[in-house]
């Protein structure tokens, strides 16, 4: 009977270990389950970064054409300005050749300018591409 009474006793021991163990794996499976969820939810947020990177770079390649766009503008008017004063001013002490060297590198500058803003400018959509080139040629021989 002593016998039994300690194999029965054993027996709750080892029933008794054996639930700590089962527990201690559920407790490892828990924290395994909630790591998985931070990788996830850490790859989520770096996937989100990675759409805002992505969107900036789009705004930005969206705007940099008008950007460049209107520093030619502004480029184009600043040599027009500068066209029109040389031309204006008269100047008695300069040696004949200077005023018109400056003349020659302003035109130089113009011609750069101008078919780099054919380019940029959606001419190929419009039905008049010829009616913006003389426009701006115009103004350009207007101010010459």
């Amino acid at each position: 009977m002593l016998l039994l009474m300690l194999l029965l006793l054993l027996l709750q021991r080892l029933l008794l270990l054996l639930k700590l163990l089962l527990l201690l794996l559920l407790l490892l499976l828990l924290i395994l389950l909630l790591l998985m969820l931070l990788l996830r939810l850490l790859l989520l947020l770096l996937l989100l970064l990675l759409l805002l990177l992505q969107l900036l770079i789009l705004l930005l390649l969206l705007l940099l054409p008008l950007l460049l766009i209107l520093l030619l503008l502004l480029l184009l008017l600043l040599l027009l300005q500068l066209l029109r004063t040389t031309t204006t001013t008269t100047t008695t002490a300069t040696v004949g050749g200077a005023e018109t060297a400056t003349h020659l590198i302003l035109l130089q500058l113009l011609l750069l300018i101008l078919p780099t803003l054919q380019l940029l400018l959606p001419l190929h959509q419009s039905h008049y591409p010829t009616t913006t080139t003389i426009s701006l040629t115009l103004l350009f021989l207007y101010y010459y």
